[in-house]
């Protein structure tokens, strides 16, 4: 019993992980791909921090923050999520807008958003930012969609176009990138270009880290790095 609880000890000792300062950040969805990429360029800077990424439908992790879950670092789809959990401040640092995917080779034929209402389209549930940017454009289009189905966020509709479940759906033009879809553009996606705040979060565990994870998200580098997944710049706003 003794030898047991010993490699018991050691082996938890020894894991991967142990030692290392923890660090949780929740984030968008739509950030998986250039918030994975942060990530590892900030764990590579502090190599005794864990950096641990929740992504989720910013409605969702909002109403987590809300009921009592702790994080250091909230990244948002859209400042109107973000007020809700009230953080002591926050800064916008990436942009974004959405696109129509299709499957590849487009078999449906879709052009524009008029296309939408004939063809098999799935898109965000109201409540999330990709869904209420959805509403933004239909409505700037004169378009009335009913669609297939309305997910929890906007990686769920990429899966469903990906794997032919559907024949359209609305994401943003980062989601696409490097995805088995086929993005069509649209003028009115200009009408509903979503700004993303971060901030350090009130109860954060580790402020300091969290900040330094912020400053990186808004330092040239981090800046780049959410251009080469195809966000836009703070500074661009809806017209």
């Amino acid at each position: 019993m003794r030898w047991a609880l010993g490699v018991l000890l050691l082996v938890t000792a020894c894991s991967p992980g142990s030692g290392r300062t923890v660090v949780t950040v929740f984030a968008a969805a739509s950030l998986t791909e250039s918030f994975t990429a942060l990530e590892k360029t900030f764990e590579s800077i502090h190599p005794d921090v864990d950096l641990r990424m929740n992504f989720a439908a910013s409605s969702a992790l909002a109403q987590q923050l809300r009921t009592g879950a702790l994080a250091d670092v909230f990244a948002s789809a859209d400042e109107a999520t973000m007020a809700k959990v009230a953080p002591p401040s926050s800064r916008v640092f990436a942009t974004n807008r959405l696109t129509i995917a299709v499957p590849s080779g487009n078999p449906a034929q879709v052009t524009g958003l008029a296309d939408l209402p004939r063809v098999v389209t799935v898109v965000c549930a109201p409540q999330v930012p990709c869904g209420a940017a959805t509403t933004t454009v239909l409505t700037a289009a004169g378009v009335t969609l009913r669609p297939a189905s309305e997910e929890q966020d906007v990686k769920a509709v990429l899966t469903k176009v990906a794997a032919d479940e559907a024949d359209a759906g609305l994401v943003y033009v980062t989601d696409v990138r490097g995805a088995a879809v086929t993005a069509i553009d649209f003028p009115e996606s200009t009408k509903a270009i979503n700004r993303y705040p971060i901030a350090v979060l009130a109860d954060a565990p580790h402020p300091t880290l969290a900040r330094e994870f912020v400053d990186l998200v808004l330092s040239p580098e981090g800046q780049a790095i959410l251009a080469d997944h195809g966000f836009g710049p703070p500074t661009q706003a809806t017209p």
